[in-house]
């Protein structure tokens, strides 16, 4: 492209020569420099507009600003109802947390707590939304209060784990499966010397290498062979309680191990003063010799309970889902 510039007072005439790219160039410099004065222009007359209250443009202004009011106002007002809607389902599921932990807390002999969220009520009369503030407060509430269960249901939690092992430190488990049971506790003619004496235990008849397992968790604190008992051992459940296992064949443990309810510690035997393979077995409290039937039949009827409970609940789903049905 040609471009011929004449100066008629001068009498002289100038070419100038414009490629394709610089004339594309120099029309996109022209159009960005337009549009920059153009916004420069805009901006400079609505704000003089607002800040002088000029009447047409100061009401077009006004207008403006309005419309994006209401648009960020609603957009708020919709996020604040839905979070509204999600603070409400968080109280609902507090109720219902409250309601395990009153349960639990009684499992667990506990007081019942109080609800962390207070009940309330009453007839709804001209309802409005929640502001901002009342929704702040209405969630600093539920994080105190559910921090207020969680620290009641851990002192739960700890009380059920001490009554869980306080329960697995008392001799309820037979030490014997397939022993049948011989002579009891109490006065007996003695099988040896034929007169009448004290038999301190229970002894369990079964066959040479039956296993002998521990009746409940506890420390062995004697492992020796006894004159009158044989191979004997002795486990400390704590609480001044001991249970002792005599006549075995074989020991499979030692002074000190730590031993949990249900393992086994020796086989029946016929060591010591016996007159045939069994296990004789005691239960001593403070070193007094107890009935250790009292102790098996508690445990006997802990497990009955158990059984009956899971029936029950059995029962209760097996209803539930046919009448879902």
């Amino acid at each position: 492209m040609h471009l011929i510039i004449t100066d008629a007072w001068m009498a002289k005439s100038k070419a100038l020569h414009l490629s394709g790219t610089k004339l594309l160039l120099a029309g996109f410099v022209s159009a960005l420099c337009v549009m920059l004065v153009s916004v420069a222009l805009y901006h400079w007359v609505f704000l003089t507009a607002a800040r002088d209250g000029w009447p047409i443009v100061g009401g077009i202004v006004k207008l403006v600003a309005k419309d994006e009011s209401v648009h960020r106002e609603r957009f708020l007002r919709e996020n604040l109802d839905a979070m509204a809607k999600k603070v409400g389902e968080m109280q609902a599921k507090m109720l219902q947390l409250d309601a395990l932990g009153e349960r639990v807390s009684g499992l667990a002999g506990l007081p019942a707590p109080a609800s962390a969220v207070p009940g309330r009520g009453g007839a709804l009369v001209a309802a409005r939304p929640l502001t901002m503030e009342e929704l702040l407060a209405t969630l600093n509430s539920l994080d105190a209060a559910t921090s207020h269960q969680v620290d009641m249901l851990t002192v739960a939690e700890s009380r059920l784990f001490d009554l869980r092992i306080k329960k697995s430190m008392i001799p309820t488990q037979h030490p014997v499966a397939a022993g049948n049971l011989g002579s009891l506790f109490g006065y007996r003619i003695d099988p040896i010397n034929g007169g009448a004496a004290m038999h301190t235990g229970l002894d369990f008849q079964a066959t040479t290498g039956t296993p002998i397992v521990a009746a409940a968790g506890g420390v062995v604190v004697t492992h020796e062979y006894h004159p009158a008992y044989g191979n004997m051992v002795e486990i400390d459940h704590g609480n001044d309680l001991i249970t002792r296992y005599a006549h075995a064949s074989q020991v499979f443990v030692k002074k000190g191990d730590l031993i949990k309810r249900g393992k086994k510690i020796a086989e029946v035997g016929t060591t010591g003063r016996s007159t045939g393979p069994h296990l004789h077995f005691e239960v001593l409290v403070q070193g007094v010799p107890q009935d250790p039937q009292k102790f098996l039949t508690a445990g006997q009827s802990m497990v009955e309970e158990l059984v009956a409970k899971n029936d029950k609940r059995q029962r209760r789903k097996s209803v539930s889902s046919n009448s879902t049905e």
